[in-house]
């Protein structure tokens, strides 16, 4: 077993062995020799001693003396230093004399100990000095509070400590920009405002990343009655100019529905483009753009793409045509299907009545209804549908702010904004997850609406929106509101995107490496990367 453990050892290790024979062992290695015949000093040595001392393997200082390196720390004696002037622990020692100091006593050096820690003085720098060696201390690493004050306790004690230790901890600006949150999210719910009429009030959004069928279709345009939920599904390219989009939003959606009043979405560049803005301004539309990286803010578009994508997996897996081809029957699916909120389908609450369905053929009937009493029936399906939705948004806000808590900041504040890191994306000087998860902090101009913050961005953001919501922002402890604002590397020198991202671009091929296998060559083909310096990335050919 004993060499089985050997065996285990050495097999990671490029490596001979070769026999020694015990008798041959005359001189014992320099490994179990003992300390004191480690070094010898000697002059004028002859040189059959020098050639046996070589032999010994025993190292000649050409010196008078021979020097050891002992490290102590020097921190428990400048406590000692400090508890000399202190005239609290004078104090304390003139009470243990009258035997009055419980718990307090004195070693042969008179440093005052508090049971079997070392009482630490009033003393802002020994203080400091502590905090520092037991949180920034490569051997520790940024502990939490909780951690480090148990840590600490263990050989120190002194009045406060742990309101001390929290306090650090809490204006430590890398632990801001790395720790990771544990608490409730910030940023009640806040529904946003129930239609008055049918088609109203839109939301819109892309689904990109789709395989690209035969007629060049790579993502689906997804537009949404907000009140009705009745959606469509639009088939477009992601080349398709601002124009080109205005030109589909006209034939398929203005003229079934009409002109709305208001769309939501999310900030693409096609929705942002200034041919968009000044489309709608004529049409007389009021866009309204989600905060940067919040998403929820149109969260019902975003929950209609979730549904899309399962019909659309779900149609691939059964069928195996391509997804342009079951759109329609993803779209009439939606629409006809029962929704918990309307309690009724989205095309009942649009036409008054579902579809005729080849499992439904004999449900839906003919309408008896016509002109005032058609109006009248609609006008209450319309309140009764805003009733209902008005009760859906009070039970949601109810579940979701039972997990979430109130945070407000104000005007002049300063708070860390986060940042996701994403796997193979550089942000910020930093590659995937190893990215800071926060930056900042930043100053707080205004405040707009219930949750969201406009901050003063530095140039190298100018191309990201300054507004956020209060979930994507930390608060900066006020005792570092003097500290002056930094990052991990100056922003100015990266070109970022509107996502806080930048794209890397090749700049010149360095090599052609190759790799042999059993089979076949492998060729690869090194190229120097706009942000990566001298560091090539090999890319397979």
């Amino acid at each position: 077993l004993r060499q089985r453990r050997w065996l285990e050892l050495i097999k990671d290790y490029d490596m001979k062995l070769h026999y020694h024979p015990g008798k041959a062992n005359v001189v014992a290695d320099a490994l179990s020799r003992k300390s004191y015949v480690n070094t010898l000093v000697s002059e004028g040595l002859t040189k059959e001693l020098a050639e046996d001392l070589r032999e010994l393997r025993l190292e000649i200082v050409p010196r008078d003396f021979v020097a050891a390196l002992e490290v102590q720390s020097t921190l428990l004696e400048k406590i000692r230093e400090a508890q000399k002037d202190d005239k609290e622990i004078a104090e304390i020692k003139e009470r243990m004399s009258k035997g009055k100091a419980k718990g307090f006593r004195e070693d042969e050096h008179d440093t005052l100990w508090f049971q079997d820690h070392v009482y630490v003085p009033n003393n802002a720098e020994i203080g400091k000095l502590i905090l520092q060696e037991a949180h920034d201390s490569p051997y520790l690493i940024h502990p939490g509070n909780t951690k480090m004050y148990l840590d600490l306790k263990e050989h120190f004690w002194w009045t406060g400590m742990k309101k001390d230790i929290a306090e650090y901890v809490a204006v430590c600006d890398v632990c801001q920009r790395v720790k990771a949150e544990h608490q409730k999210p910030a940023g009640l719910l806040h529904p946003m405002p129930i239609p008055e009429w049918k088609w109203d009030k839109l939301g819109m959004n892309f689904i990109t990343g789709l395989p690209r069928i035969r007629s060049g279709y790579d993502s689906i345009w997804v537009v949404v009655d907000r009140l009705t939920k009745v959606a469509h599904f639009i088939p477009v390219k992601t080349t398709y100019t601002s124009a080109k989009l205005a030109k589909i939003y006209m034939t398929r959606i203005v003229c079934l529905h009409g002109v709305s009043r208001t769309i939501v979405s999310d900030r693409g560049t096609q929705l942002t483009s200034k041919f968009w803005h000044q489309l709608h301004q004529t049409l007389g539309t009021r866009l309204e753009f989600s905060t940067a990286f919040h998403p929820q803010t149109d969260g019902q578009t975003e929950r209609v793409n979730q549904i899309l994508e399962d019909m659309l997996r779900a149609c691939a897996l059964d069928y195996g045509s391509s997804w342009d081809d079951n759109l329609p029957y993803a779209k009439f699916s939606y629409n006809n299907s029962y929704q918990a909120s309307l309690k009724m389908a989205p095309f009942e609450a649009l036409y008054g009545r579902g579809c005729r369905t080849p499992l439904m053929w004999d449900e839906v009937g003919d309408c008896q209804l016509f002109g005032p009493d058609l109006i009248k029936e609609y006008e209450e399906k319309v309140k009764l549908i805003r009733d209902r939705l008005m009760v859906a948004q009070s039970r949601q806000k109810s579940y979701a702010d039972s997990k979430r808590k109130e945070v407000v900041y104000e005007i002049e504040d300063r708070a860390y904004l986060r940042v996701s890191p994403l796997r193979g994306v550089k942000r910020f000087g930093v590659k995937g997850k190893l990215a800071p998860r926060f930056v900042g902090p930043y100053r707080v101009l205004e405040r707009m609406g219930e949750v969201a913050y406009k901050l003063e961005l530095p140039k190298g953001l100018s191309g990201v929106h300054d507004v956020f919501h209060v979930s994507q922002l930390k608060k900066c402890h006020a005792e570092m509101a003097d500290i002056p604002l930094r990052d991990t590397v100056p922003l100015e020198a990266i070109q970022l995107d509107s996502d806080l991202t930048y794209e890397e671009k090749p700049v010149k091929i360095l090599e052609f490496p190759s790799r042999v296998t059993r089979s076949k060559v492998i060729k690869f083909c090194k190229v120097q990367w706009s942000h990566l310096g001298t560091r090539g990335r090999p890319t397979e050919r």
